[in-house]
C-alpha cells in the first residue's frame, strides 16, 4: 500500500496490522492500524512511528516521497511502543533528526530505549514554524499517559490527536467517508470504554481546548481518520467522557447449574416491561471488553454470580477488576446470584459494585433452584425499586 494524502504537504505513511486480535486485554476483532504522519516542509517531520516490526512498511512508505535521510523532526506524541518501538531503528538511519516530545515523554524515552538522542521537550503550549507551516503543541496528559500530547497543523487545520478518536481497525480505506461510520463509530466508542474511559475529566478538559481551534481532519494514532465527520466523534466524545448514561440495562452474569441464569433472564425481563434497553450478557460467551463497550452508556449495571468456594465465580472476579479499574461512574447497581449453603458471592458482587459508587439496589439470592414464588417476588420487589 502506498502512501495517503491528507492534505497537500501530509501525508500517512504507517501501517496496518491485520492479524492483531488482542490489545492491552481486549478483542481487537479488526485488527488496527499504527498511524504515522509525514509532514513536507521547510523541515521534513515525521509525527510518531510505528510498533517494532513494521519499521519496514513505514520505511516503504516514506521513501516513497523523499528520502529519509530529509527529516530533520521526529514528534513523539506518546511513549508506548505502538507509536514509539520503530524509533530505535530509525534514529540509526537518521542520527542527526532531533526528537520533540514532552517532558514526560523524553523521560519515558530514556526509560524504554537508553539512547543517546537529540532531544527537544516541549514544556506546556508550544509553537514551532517548519517554514510554511505551523506545528502547535498542545499537553495532553493522561490521555492516557502522563507523556500524552497533540499537534495542531494551523494552516491545514490538521489535529494529530494521538490515541483520542483513534478506533482498532484494519483497513486499506484511511478516510471515515471511504469506510462505514456505524463500524468507526462502535470501534472508537469500543476504544474509549476499554482505555480512555478512567481518563474521563481529562478528556473534557481537552475538548474545551479544541474548542477554540478550526479542525477540518483529526488524524489518531489507531485506525481511521476523520474529515467528513469531525463534529461527529467529537461530539460523541463529550457524552463519553461526560459518563452520560441513557435508559439501558446491562445483566451480566455467569451460572454453574442455570440458577443465576434463571434469575439474570427475569431481571432482564423486568427492565425491559419498564421501557430500558437491555443486554444480556453471559461471560462464558462475551468478552469483557465487548461487554465494556455496551456499559458505556447504560445507567443500571446488574452483575449475578453462584457462590463457589466462599466467593464469585472468577469470571465475574476477573470482569469486576477490570470494569473498576476503567472506572465508570454514576451508574446505578444490583447484586444476584444463587448459593448452596454460605451465599457470600453475591456480598462480594455487592460490595464490589457499592465500592465504585453506584445506587446500589438490594441484592438477591436464592438457594440451589429458583422456585416460581421466589423468581415472583423478586421481580415484585425490583419494580417496587425501580418506581
Amino acid at each position: 500500500m502506498k502512501p495517503v494524502q491528507l492534505k497537500s504537504n501530509a501525508f500517512w505513511v504507517g501501517a496496518i496490522d491485520w492479524d492483531l486480535r488482542n490489545f492491552h486485554g481486549y478483542l481487537t476483532q479488526r485488527g488496527t492500524t499504527y498511524n504515522s504522519y509525514l509532514l513536507i516542509d521547510d523541515k521534513v517531520t515525521l509525527i510518531d512511528t510505528v510498533k517494532s516490526n513494521y519499521y519496514d512498511d513505514m520505511m516503504s512508505r516514506i521513501s516513497a516521497i523523499i528520502s529519509p535521510e530529509e527529516i530533520d523532526y521526529v514528534i513523539c506524541n506518546h511513549v508506548e511502543m505502538d507509536h514509539s518501538g520503530a524509533l530505535p531503528r530509525l534514529m540509526e538511519h537518521i542520527p542527526n533528526a532531533e526528537i520533540i516530545t514532552s517532558r514526560n515523554g523524553q523521560k519515558g524515552l530514556m526509560e524504554h530505549y537508553n539512547a543517546d538522542w537529540k532531544i527537544r521537550t516541549i514544556n506546556g503550549t508550544e509553537k514551532i514554524s517548519t517554514g510554511n507551516m505551523t506545528l502547535n503543541f498542545i499537553p495532553t496528559p493522561m490521555v492516557h499517559w502522563p507523556d500524552n500530547m497533540v499537534v495542531y497543523m494551523e494552516e491545514e487545520k490538521i489535529l494529530f490527536s494521538n490515541d483520542a478518536f483513534g478506533q482498532h481497525i484494519a483497513t486499506s480505506e484511511r478516510f471515515d467517508d471511504e469506510y462505514h461510520l456505524d463500524i468507526m463509530t462502535e470501534e472508537a466508542r469500543k476504544y474509549f470504554a476499554n482505555i480512555v474511559l478512567p481518563y474521563s475529566e481529562q478528556v473534557k478538559n481537552t475538548l474545551e481546548m479544541l474548542d477554540n481551534i478550526d479542525i477540518e481532519i483529526i488524524a489518531p494514532s489507531h485506525g481511521i481518520i476523520w474529515r467528513s465527520n469531525v463534529p461527529h466523534i467529537i461530539d460523541n466524545y463529550r457524552q463519553w467522557s461526560g459518563n452520560l448514561t441513557r435508559k439501558k440495562t446491562l445483566v451480566i452474569y455467569d451460572t454453574m447449574w442455570k440458577s443465576t441464569e434463571i434469575m439474570a433472564k427475569e431481571i432482564a425481563s423486568v427492565f425491559l416491561t419498564r421501557g430500558y434497553e437491555v443486554r444480556l450478557l453471559n461471560l462464558q460467551t462475551n468478552h469483557i471488553s465487548d461487554i465494556m463497550t455496551e456499559l458505556i452508556e447504560a445507567e443500571y449495571i446488574c452483575i449475578g454470580s453462584p457462590t463457589l468456594n466462599n466467593n464469585m465465580l472468577p469470571t465475574v472476579s476477573a470482569f469486576l477488576t477490570y470494569m473498576k479499574g476503567l472506572a465508570p461512574r454514576n451508574r446505578k447497581g444490583l447484586a444476584f446470584g444463587s448459593y448452596g449453603w454460605g451465599g457470600q458471592g453475591v456480598d462480594h458482587v455487592h460490595d464490589n459494585l457499592t465500592s465504585c459508587g453506584y445506587e446500589m439496589l438490594t441484592p438477591f439470592k436464592v438457594k440451589y433452584i429458583p422456585s416460581r414464588d421466589e423468581i415472583n417476588d423478586m421481580k415484585k420487589k425490583l419494580i417496587a425499586a425501580l418506581e
